[in-house]
């Protein structure tokens, strides 16, 4: 199992997490996701190696930004 750390600007509350968390959760191989808009982290969990193009550009979709950390 691998897990990735990302740092998210722009997250202000529950919906913004949410958003987020839906968005990433559409990934193949994403067993979960651990978003907080007090923090601006998100960690992805997954069964295999994790995409970071695509956590990236799932956040965009969402409405933020993120990068690697």
């Amino acid at each position: 199992m691998a897990a990735n750390e990302y740092s998210v600007t722009g997250m202000t509350c529950g919906h913004c997490e949410m958003s987020v968390r839906e968005e990433v959760g559409e990934i193949a191989g994403v067993t979960g996701t651990d978003v907080s808009a007090q923090t601006g982290r998100l960690v992805v969990t997954a069964d295999g190696d994790i995409d970071d193009a695509a956590i990236l550009a799932a956040v965009e979709e969402a409405g933020y930004r993120a990068e690697r950390v």
